[in-house]
């Protein structure tokens, strides 16, 4: 089995993009539905990669893994996307090693995310590890980074109010609407689409709007169906879309799909319509602007809106930061204890290799020699031998690498490259 620790040869990155310096539009040609990730997964293994997990959502689209060169990684994203290794160099950002794994650390706990607190992408980095697992492209170092990143989200839920209030890309719609239209629990709401965000969006819409005027549509009607029962909200056909968005003062979409599913084509109504986007790839045609009577707002330009319950996030930023450190802490020493495993038990198996032959040369010699004993005074011997090396090892003012080549050296230790 490979020691995953970050050797040399292939270092460990992080290379991506988001709604940082990347527009929907951007994010858009780079985004990553399920086929494509297992597609990357596959390719990576093809090529002999170590370890590779891939995340993809309405924000940013990342890869996680082993390269020598992070352009490996790079080329490998943008051969199974519409971006190009131009576009994404002038939005893109590259981690390498410590770095790589504390930018794992920011996104997974909400700290990086478009709306500060928002935790939906813990479940995201969950599916990412299981895909990466089931096509055999996890490996203990990408296991403990993850479980290590789930503990600490953990624990910034439960320890701070980080994520106290609602306030996500989901709810931000939801109060755009609420500040825009009045009237609201009198008009015509239609939800195209029923993936996490549009469930999310629907039950932000029930609780804050008291409207009973809202009807779900989706491609597979059983997804809506089941949505819509747990709210009790009307279910139409895919092919009543048109008459419903020409009933509806406002349309909500929040599809999976990578092409737009809206364009004006579609749009028949005069009276005035809210189209709300809340899709990575855009899921609505532009051309809908061309219509006098559509207002089109788009997911990034709702993640601006902030309200006291953001603000009242920021104050636990600092110990958010804390948690991370501590747990992060742990995760390296873990990493750190890899790095040195192969040398101690090589160091262990030369003691008693030296043991045994001791023991075999002065049972020759001595007429009552008890090997039961000398073997217990000696096994002891070593371990406290092998246990100083490590304690050694484990000092933070140690140089971890020379001081692994002096005992290599001085034990003349072969240490199996795996």
């Amino acid at each position: 089995m490979k020691n995953y620790h970050l050797s040399k040869h292939s270092s460990f990155y992080a290379i991506g993009l988001s709604y940082k310096k990347a527009d929907a539009e951007v994010r858009g040609k780079f985004s990553l539905d399920v086929p494509k990730i297992d597609a990357i997964t596959l390719d990576a293994k093809k090529e002999g990669a170590e370890g590779l997990m891939a995340i993809s959502t309405c924000n940013r689209t990342e890869l996680f893994g082993f390269a020598q060169h992070p352009f490996q990684l790079i080329q490998l994203l943008c051969k199974h996307t519409k971006g190009t290794v131009e576009e994404f160099q002038e939005v893109a950002y590259v981690y390498k090693n410590h770095d790589a794994f504390n930018h794992l650390f920011h996104v997974g706990t909400g700290l990086d995310s478009q709306i500060l607190g928002d935790f939906e992408i813990i479940s995201q980095i969950k599916q990412s590890f299981y895909r990466s697992k089931k096509h055999g492209m996890s490996n203990p170092f990408l296991e403990r980074l993850c479980n290590s990143v789930i503990q600490a989200s953990k624990r910034i839920k439960n320890e701070t109010e980080l994520s106290s209030g609602a306030t996500s890309v989901a709810f931000a719609s939801v109060k755009y609407i609420l500040n825009t239209i009045p009237d609201i629990s009198e008009k015509n709401i239609l939800l195209f689409g029923t993936g996490k965000i549009g469930r999310n969006t629907c039950e932000n819409l029930v609780k804050h709007t008291d409207n009973s005027h809202i009807t779900l549509i989706n491609r597979t009607k059983e997804k809506a169906e089941a949505v819509a029962g747990k709210f009790q909200l009307v279910v139409k056909d895919y092919g009543d879309l048109q008459t419903e968005i020409r009933k509806s003062d406002i349309l909500v979409v929040a599809t999976g799909a990578q092409l737009p599913t809206i364009s004006k084509a579609v749009i028949h109504s005069k009276k005035p319509l809210l189209i709300l986007d809340l899709s990575v790839p855009k899921n609505v045609h532009d051309d809908v602007m061309e219509l006098d009577n559509v207002t089109l707002v788009h997911l990034d330009q709702l993640s601006q809106i902030t309200d006291e319950t953001l603000a009242n996030r920021k104050a636990y930023i600092p110990k958010a930061h804390a948690i991370i450190d501590e747990v992060k802490t742990e995760f390296i020493k873990w990493l750190e204890t890899r790095k040195f495993a192969p040398v101690i038990n090589a160091l262990k198996e030369k003691l008693m290799m030296m043991k045994e032959e001791e023991l075999d040369f002065h049972s020759k010699k001595l007429t009552n020699f008890n090997q039961e004993q000398a073997e217990l005074v000696s096994e002891r011997i070593i371990q406290k031998i092998t246990k100083q090396f490590a304690n050694h090892l484990k000092k933070p003012e140690v140089d971890t690498d020379d001081s692994l080549a002096l005992i290599q050296k001085v034990f003349q230790l072969e240490i199996d490259s795996k």
